[in-house]
């Protein structure tokens, strides 16, 4: 089920307005998600520094692919309320085959793959695409807000 509603994907994740860099859902499974932006290229954007956007800042993007996940995979078993916070606990073996986002035109792919996790920590591999070409990826782990889990 793809979302293609900014405030559908808003609503997953704990950025609103702006910093809500993602602009659709465009597949998901229990394993992983598949989302696309095009504010990359805007001249304001949030994340923005020195006249241009950094890669560095993609991970940011796969970030909240991997809350969206989350907030999705909640939503499918049954959870009530919102999804628990998750916290970027580490991030590795980051390749960049690109210094910079905003010089690409049109939609960035963003793909994060579930490898492993449990109640409170899960391991992420990700990366951002743009036409066919890989611009970053690596792995991220996450740490789920212990006060949300279960006992």
């Amino acid at each position: 089920m793809p979302l293609t509603c900014h405030a559908d994907i808003e609503r997953r994740i704990p950025h609103k307005g702006r910093m809500c860099l993602l602009e659709r859902v465009v597949d998901w499974s229990s394993d992983g998600l598949h989302a696309q932006s095009e504010g990359h290229v805007a001249a304001d954007h949030p994340l923005r520094a020195n006249d241009r956007l950094d890669a560095v800042h993609g991970i940011e993007y796969a970030a909240q692919a991997m809350a969206v996940h989350g907030g999705l995979l909640a939503e499918e078993a049954g959870a009530d309320g919102p999804p628990r916070q998750g916290y970027l606990t580490s991030v590795r073996g980051v390749q960049f085959a690109v210094g910079r986002l905003d010089d690409l035109p049109g939609a960035i792919d963003v793909k994060v793959q579930r490898l492993s996790g449990d109640e409170l920590n899960i391991l992420y591999r990700f990366s951002l695409w743009h036409d066919g070409r890989e611009l970053l990826s690596g792995r991220a782990s996450v740490m789920l807000d212990a006060s949300g889990a279960s006992a």
